[in-house]
């Protein structure tokens, strides 16, 4: 596949993990595909795994948009720069509903083999949002 498509599938995972689209995630999430968090409690792998962390954040933030801000493509890599950005009004693991907004900054680096997501490296402002909910001083 082309740097072009690379890209298209990076805006198209996006929207499909916002609605859990599970029949994309099957068709175009490999079954050994693994996300790299370190935010994360839990393992996220395949198609199934891509659907628990929708589970995890949406009931969270159910307003959750996701402004994609920036591609660079090289080889089967696409690095996207975007936000992440919701109102806090469900359980978010242990943290209960505080009604605050978040805005935080993402870089996700995607991997990508004969048209199939492989791999996934993300990097969240995690002590930001921490901060913007509250948590953690300002």
């Amino acid at each position: 596949m082309n740097l072009e498509s690379n890209k298209q599938l990076c805006r198209d995972y996006f929207k499909a993990f916002l609605v859990n689209d599970t029949a994309w995630m099957k068709q175009h999430i490999h079954v050994d595909f693994v996300r790299h968090d370190p935010g994360l409690p839990f393992e996220v792998r395949g198609p199934e795994g891509v659907s628990k962390l929708h589970d995890a954040l949406l009931p969270a933030f159910p307003d959750m948009q996701l402004p994609l801000q920036d591609f660079v493509a090289e080889g089967e890599k696409v690095l996207v720069r975007l936000r992440v950005q919701g109102t806090h009004t469900g359980a978010f693991g242990d943290l209960a509903a505080t009604g605050r907004k978040i805005d935080i900054g993402v870089l996700d680096l995607f991997q990508f083999r004969d048209g199939v997501l492989i791999e996934h490296w993300a990097l969240l402002d995690n002590l930001g949002m921490l901060k913007q909910l509250g948590v953690m001083p300002a």
